[in-house]
């Protein structure tokens, strides 16, 4: 392959892969929510993360994996700073000593209970630049999860 047609491969990936303007763009997102939350002190990641662990009974460790898309191992790594921070607990699944179970601390149900607001004006601003478009972009990202 010559130099330029590897070049013209490089342009035509750069220009149509999905992949690459998912990544893109869920930086680029990430970016912007991380910023509305500075001022409590998380990211948009862990602020997803408690999200999912604001149920009515503590959810596995799997459950929560499963639904961040991420492996276990991530999941429990990223959960050590919000349990340092006094937000989440992690204790032993009653049901299976070999697993573990995480809660939102009183003190993470009062700072997801700020953090929401947050979420919600930013998340109104994104989808008011994408206008209709919005409905379509969040039926094909979940056709592809």
């Amino acid at each position: 392959m010559s130099n330029r047609s590897a070049y013209a491969a490089t342009l035509h990936i750069r220009d149509h892969c999905l992949c690459l303007h998912a990544q893109r763009a869920a930086r680029a997102l990430s970016r912007q929510f991380d910023e509305a939350f500075r001022p409590l002190g998380i990211t948009s990641g862990q602020f997803s993360l408690m999200n999912s662990l604001n149920r009515p009974e503590p959810p596995a460790i799997g459950a929560v994996a499963s639904l961040l898309a991420m492996d276990r191992s991530t999941v429990t790594a990223n959960l050590k700073p919000l349990e340092r921070m006094g937000l989440v607990t992690v204790t032993v699944d009653p049901d299976d000593r070999r697993g573990r179970r995480a809660a939102l601390t009183d003190a993470g149900r009062v700072l997801l209970a700020k953090a929401t607001p947050i979420w919600t004006a930013e998340h109104g601003r994104v989808e008011a630049e994408l206008g209709r478009d919005a409905d379509d972009l969040r039926a094909g990202l979940r056709g592809v999860a």
